[in-house]
């Protein structure tokens, strides 16, 4: 889910692993850019393929992914629609292949996924499963390993073009400050990310996403200190080149902002802001 930015935010992939494919979902629009992107994963000489983020329940799409079956499992990046409501039809054209995810209520005949997941199988990789939480509280990473190359796929975490919605409440931004943190360790490995195309190196990414981070708040704190008191005016202030189609989005970043800043914001109607003491 895109904020307003819409440059890369690292150098694009020149080349992929061969053993990565990308299928894009039929769904572009402003929050997708070019649709969401479902990855699909076969080692050389095996015949099981990982699939992750399935897509939205577009009975194409998820027919170009079942032509690659057998499929081992599905992973989950995080549990917004347009990433997992194909999930269950899915799994039903596959014969009833599981369905991992962080949250409960996007898994499919498997536990939740966790840090200490090992996958069973035969798929021939090295799966890590990398917690992030930030853009949603039960976003992951997978940083997948064959024969020495490495992906990390981030879902909406990094995205291949501009910047990620926090989607407040459940999105948290000192979460994905840590987030952004732990993916800077990734240098050098080639980043697939939801939406958007893959990206060179996961770590330049990172650095570039804290960076406009850090650069924003401090553009929330002036627009407080000069008097915006809902989160409404500082997105009017602080997001005005951005199309006002996009604002309801950028309120949510705004929000996890300003709980971030320990300012809790005027409702429409209501008092002043107010900066909350520890």
């Amino acid at each position: 889910m895109t904020g307003h930015m819409t440059t890369p935010a690292a150098g694009l992939a020149d080349s992929l692993p061969e053993w990565v494919t990308l299928l894009r979902a039929p769904n572009p629009g402003p929050m997708t850019l070019d649709g969401t992107n479902t990855w699909l994963l076969r080692a050389p000489g095996r015949d099981e393929t990982v699939v992750v983020d399935p897509g939205p329940a577009d009975e194409e799409h998820l027919a170009r992914i079942a032509a690659h079956a057998p499929v081992g499992f599905v992973l989950i990046t995080h549990g917004h629609p347009d990433h997992t409501d194909g999930s269950r039809r899915l799994a039903e054209l596959l014969g009833g292949v599981p369905v991992l995810a962080a949250d409960p209520a996007h898994t499919v005949d498997a536990e939740p996924l966790t840090e200490h997941w090992e996958p069973a199988g035969g798929s021939g990789f090295r799966i890590d499963l990398v917690p992030v939480p930030g853009h949603t509280a039960d976003s992951v990473c997978f940083l997948v390993e064959h024969e020495g190359e490495r992906v990390v796929l981030t879902g909406d975490t990094i995205l291949g073009r501009g910047t990620t919605v926090v989607a407040h409440p459940d999105g948290d931004l000192g979460d994905y400050l840590a987030s952004l943190e732990r993916l800077s360790a990734y240098r050098g490995v080639v980043a697939l990310p939801g939406h958007g195309p893959a990206l060179a190196d996961c770590g330049a990414a990172a650095d570039y996403y804290l960076a406009h981070r850090r650069a924003r708040l401090d553009q929330v704190r002036a627009a407080v200190a000069a008097g915006d008191t809902t989160a409404a005016e500082v997105v009017a202030r602080v997001y005005a080149d951005v199309d006002r189609s996009l604002w309801w989005a950028a309120e949510w970043s705004v929000r996890a902002q300003l709980e971030y800043l320990g300012v809790t914001p005027r409702e429409s109607g209501g008092g002043e802001a107010r900066l909350d003491q520890p």
